[in-house]
């Protein structure tokens, strides 16, 4: 793939990763075809900044763990108001980063 295409890509999505894996998406974007570009610029990433807002305005219901696709805990704060807003406040400094390892594991699936 063109370095061109392959730092346009990642300055539009960076917000979506954590800076960490940035040098690893870079690199297996490199080994990949130009037909996977399209691929990637298919797949729906989630916005951590969205999910952290819904998680400090809707957290205790679980939405924000259901957009991210933890149903069970999802569940469980739903059923007990995450677990008596214990579980809402630790996901409120958490939940921006398994957002980012979410968006990352799906890119690394495709490639």
């Amino acid at each position: 793939m063109e370095k061109q295409k392959i730092d346009l890509y990642l300055t539009t999505n960076a917000k979506y990763f954590e800076p960490s894996v940035i040098p690893i998406i870079r690199q297996k974007m490199e080994a990949a075809s130009d037909d996977m570009l399209l691929t990637l610029q298919a797949t729906e990433l989630k916005d951590p900044t969205v999910v952290l807002l819904i998680s400090i305005f809707l957290g205790t219901l679980g939405i924000d763990r259901f957009m991210i696709g933890d149903i069970g805990i999802g569940i469980l704060k739903l059923l007990t108001g995450g677990l008596c807003g214990i579980l809402t406040l630790i996901d409120w400094f958490t939940i921006s980063k398994k957002t980012k390892e979410l968006n990352f594991s799906k890119i690394s699936m495709i490639m």
